[in-house]
This record gives structure tokens, sequence and C-alpha cells, in this order.
């Protein structure tokens, strides 16, 4: 047959169980009293006999001394947020989500695992935004183990699966979004830098459906770090300065252009002078030097009347 036609095995996905324990407690009387009792009836037995014990009966209190101990073998403790998978000869058997002390078949295996809300604080990372720029990117994730059965028996390390699952979502995110807005960007799109919230939300999204096949539950992820790589960092600022001066010489212009506006109408209004159109132009490019200038001006005072 074909390598080609040959059908890949199904993977079995082992899903969580939940197995009820016993009082530890409970357990613990049971086994000190089957210890006790058995040395104590081992104690009467050589004490009341003459000669030698019978093999049997000294076989009958040793057997409950030791299921005494064998019993006792099965305690196990659980702090709060803790649970412990039960196996048995390596077949799953549920987990156990109690509190305190327990007790299980001393013939499983249990293996404790921490419910607690863990973090994840991964490194800057250098990736590629969606204009090609490289950018430096880090992000803070608060995780738990939501289904044992899958953390343990899907993956083979749930905890280094979370920090390669981590590292490429955040390459994959970057790479969806602008690091800041551009030319290129149509209106109101969403960029690393001006939409936190909304590159928070879908990274939580995608680290979710990432870490689905290890039971692994997403409780909140936010950016820590975000920055121009280091060789493009000192152009970028350049032109984030280019940018800013355009806005703000924009600005001043726009209110220079108000107020030579308010003048001229409020000279006209009152008939403090009459102006021709030369005259205007005069007065309005002088006002516009004196008001968009960013160093002072030096007035030149005419002696003369309006027209010398």
């Amino acid at each position: 047959m074909n390598a080609a036609n040959k059908q890949s095995p199904v993977r079995k996905l082992i899903q969580e169980r939940i197995r009820t324990s016993m009082d530890g407690y409970l357990m613990i009387a049971i086994g000190v009293a089957l210890i006790i009792g058995g040395i104590y009836l081992l104690v009467t037995l050589f004490a009341a006999s003459i000669g030698e014990a019978p093999f049997t009966a000294v076989l009958l209190r040793v057997g409950m001394m030791v299921l005494g101990v064998f019993t006792l073998s099965g305690l196990y403790m659980l702090q709060p947020n803790e649970a412990a998978l039960l196996s048995l000869f390596g077949q799953y058997k549920g987990t156990d989500r109690s509190e305190g002390l327990r007790w299980a078949n001393p013939f499983f295996s249990k293996r404790k695992l921490s419910l607690r809300a863990r973090t994840l604080n991964t490194p800057p990372l250098k990736v590629n935004d969606k204009r090609g720029n490289p950018v430096e990117i880090g992000a803070a994730i608060v995780w738990r183990v939501e289904e044992t059965a899958l953390a343990i028996y899907n993956v083979d390390d749930f905890e280094r699966f979370v920090n390669v699952q981590a590292e490429a979502a955040l390459r994959h995110l970057a790479s969806q979004y602008a690091y800041d807005d551009g030319e290129d960007l149509h209106e109101g799109e969403t960029t690393l830098r001006a939409g936190m919230d909304v590159v928070a939300n879908a990274m939580r999204v995608e680290l979710h459906s990432r870490f689905a096949a290890a039971g692994i539950d997403v409780e909140d992820a936010k950016l820590t770090h975000l920055a121009y790589a280091q060789e493009i960092a000192q152009v970028m600022l350049r032109r984030q300065q280019a940018e800013a001066i355009i806005s703000a010489r924009k600005k001043i212009v726009h209110g220079a252009v108000t107020m030579v506006e308010e003048a001229l109408q409020g000279l006209s209004e009152r008939n403090i002078v009459h102006l021709d159109d030369e005259r205007k132009a005069a007065m309005v490019s002088n006002l516009l030097v004196v008001l968009c200038s960013d160093k002072e001006t030096q007035p030149i005072i005419n002696t003369g009347t309006l027209y010398n």
C-alpha cells in the first residue's frame, strides 16, 4: 500500500473526569486502628501461647498491620486551587479537586497540579508590523489550568507549550496591525500604538484558541512593551517629530488666519481705517509673519503717512 494512502492515527483527547475521594481523617483512624489492633492481638497471642504460636494466627495479625500501613499509604493532601490526577497502571481514572486531607486507592498514582493563576511576562520580541517595519513587542499574560487532563495528557509540557504559543500569537498579532498611523492606512484603522484595548482583546481571543488544546484558560493579556526596533528608532523618531511640527504649524496658521480675519473685520466695521486691496494684502502679510514666526519679530515704525 502506498504510504500516501495510509491514514494517520486519530489522536485521542482525554477529557477531565471529576473523581470524588474519601475523607482522609476517617481513613487515618481506620489505618491506625488496624495497626494497633494487629499489634495488640499479636502480643496477646504470644502471651497466651505456652509453646509456639500458630503460624496462621500470626500471619493473620501481621496481615492486619500490613493492611493498616497499606491503607495509610493512600493518603494525600490538596491545597486550595490544587488538583490531583489519579491513574491506575497508566490508565487515567479522574481528577480530584477537593481540599484538605484526602484518601484514594493506594494503587492510584497521584499527580498534583496547581490550578492557581500564573503570569507569563514575555521578553520583548523583534517582529514585523503590518507595514513590514521591525518593532519590539512584549506582553503580560495571566493564565490558569482549566482542564487538567488536557494539560497533562494532551501536551508533553504545558508550561513550555504556553511559552511557545504565546510567542507565536504575539508575532502573528503584530503582523495584523501597523505600529502607528500613516498615509497608507484607512481612516479609523486600528494600530498597535493607538488601539491598545482592541489589540489586547484580539490577543486574548487568539491566545484562548491556541491554548485550548492544553486546557489553558486566558484570564487577561496586556501589551507591556511596544517600540520601534533599534535600527529604525531614530528614523521613526524624526518622522514623528516632523509630523508633530506639521500638525502644530497647521494649528498656528489656522489660528493666525482667524485672527487676521477678525482684525480686518473689526477695522472695517468700526471705520477706523479704510484700506485698499494692496494695503490689505500688505497688512495680512505682516500679521501672518508676526503670528506664524517661531522667533520674535522686530517692529518697524512708519513716521510718515500710510502710503509713504
